[in-house]
């Protein structure tokens, strides 16, 4: 299987953005936040190479990763791999749901 590129969503950049944003203003320092990004790459590239590895979503053909508090939802195509939604999954699940099936019905 070849390598995929990696495509974010508008939605899911502005998730990952806005919860790299929220802890190094919580930490006072933006360490833990380069931890973050380098995970989240780490993993995208693990998604690139091997797309089918995680676990299929309610959602049709979403699949999930979690990364410590996070988790990452994407779709696969023939050519890429579009990140859809980046989620703190200590926030309300409800607001994920509610983005997600307007995802599905936006396509």
């Amino acid at each position: 299987m070849a390598k995929r590129n990696v495509v974010w969503t508008r939605t899911a950049d502005l998730q990952f953005v806005g919860i790299l944003e929220y802890w190094v203003k919580r930490n006072k320092s933006n360490t833990y936040s380069k931890k973050l990004v380098r995970l989240v790459f780490e993993r995208t590239k693990q998604i690139a190479e091997n797309p089918l590895i995680y676990k299929k979503t309610d959602f049709k053909d979403v699949r999930i990763t979690s990364l410590d508090n996070f988790s990452i939802l994407y779709k696969v195509s023939d050519k890429e791999i579009i990140i859809t939604a980046f989620w703190d999954n200590r926030q309300d699940p409800n607001k994920l749901l509610k983005i997600l099936e307007k995802k599905t019905t936006d396509n």
